[in-house]
């Protein structure tokens, strides 16, 4: 571990960056950014663990590819106007970093002998096209990182052994049926920034996949995509066109602890809806056109933020957050937001938030410097 942890170091400073819709703390906090540090220890516990390689002895003569820097299992190949994979990549690569280059294409002999990479990094070349068999090499590749691309489809055989996969700001419009067949260690999906209707998920397009974290943001959904995989713990599809949540548009989802719909257009949400989320723990419906508190927040026994703020919500009744009496709700709210809607704070009675852990953590805009 010690000569992975040298490696480590030396490209402890590698950080990369890119503005965020949605801010994400607790829970599952995947977004757009990759801390290179937070890979490389994940890595490193993975190896410890042995849960992710297998020993492989290095040739004899060490190569590099030109240009790069390769140390201990690391390869960094960024910004170097590579318009290829470079040959010569060393077989026992744990970490392969190809990001900010001009690369056009992922080629079939790419990555051959590449049994135990871990991590590979292509996020913002210009790659249009993945040759189908370009991955089969990589038994072992648990995070792939290809956003910021030209991809108009998501790639053919993917490793099976993949964990999570960025493949936001792209231009794919078209999700196939058994796009993730065999992907049943996938966890994380960002797809994000691909202008992709709800027409674009083909029936049976998530088909065997038991993923926690899901996230299509800025996109161009009309509504909640249909079958979505019921595991999913995450769901954000903020920054879309949605207009409406129906009374099945959730039911598949019994599992979500946090729900991402800011910024959106709805402007009804179906009597029923949200009681097929019995396990949600955060709820963003900000930005959007309710001129109502949602029913059935009051049911929801462990829910415990709710963002409204920004919305044309008129008046807030006395039990829109808190059940009639204490048995039904398991946990107080730490956070409820309802600034920038056209009601008055002083019109809304005290008891309205006496299921709040405290009075600050309610914001009505009325808290002025």
């Amino acid at each position: 571990m010690s000569v992975l942890l040298a490696a480590l170091l030396q490209l402890a400073a590698l950080q990369l960056s890119s503005a965020l819709p949605f801010q994400q703390r607790g829970f599952w906090d995947f977004g757009e950014d990759i801390d290179v540090r937070d890979l490389m220890m994940t890595m490193m516990k993975d190896q410890e663990e042995g849960s992710a390689f297998e020993d492989v002895y290095p040739p004899e003569t060490p190569t590099c590819p030109f240009g790069c820097t390769c140390h201990q299992k690391v390869v960094q190949c960024s910004d170097l106007g590579l318009i290829y994979v470079p040959p010569n990549i060393p077989p026992d690569t744990l970490l392969l970093d190809l990001q900010c280059n001009g690369i056009t294409e992922i080629r079939e002999g790419d990555f051959k002998g590449l049994t135990n990479l871990y991590a590979l990094i292509l996020r913002s070349n210009l790659i249009t096209r993945v040759n189908p068999r370009a991955f089969l090499p990589l038994k072992r590749l648990q995070k792939l990182y290809i956003s910021h691309n030209l991809l108009t489809s998501v790639p053919r055989n993917l490793p099976p052994s993949l964990v999570e996969m960025r493949i936001h700001d792209n231009r794919i419009r078209r999700v196939a049926a058994g796009t993730f067949n065999g992907l049943g260690n996938m966890h994380v999906i960002e797809m994000g920034r691909n202008p992709i209707h709800n027409s674009g998920f083909e029936p049976g397009a998530f088909t065997g996949l038991k993923l926690n974290y899901l996230r299509i943001s800025e996109a161009r959904l009309t509504g909640v995509p249909k079958d979505l995989p019921a595991s999913l713990h995450e769901l954000h599809l903020d920054h879309n066109e949605i207009q409406a949540i129906e009374l099945e548009d959730l039911s598949r989802y019994k599992q979500l602890h946090r729900l991402g719909l800011g910024f959106n257009h709805i402007l009804h949400i179906e009597r029923g809806a949200l009681s097929y989320l019995p396990n949600l723990r955060e709820l963003h419906l900000d930005h959007n056109r309710l001129s109502a508190v949602p029913s059935g927040l009051a049911n929801m026994k462990y829910l415990q933020v709710v963002y409204l703020h920004s919305n044309n919500i008129t008046s807030v009744g006395v039990n829109d957050f808190c059940p009639v009496g204490f048995g039904m709700k398991k946990v107080f709210y730490n956070g409820i937001s309802l600034f920038g809607n056209p009601i008055e704070f002083w019109e809304i009675q005290p008891a309205t938030f006496r299921c709040v852990s405290d009075h600050m953590a309610v914001q009505l805009g009325n808290h002025k410097k």
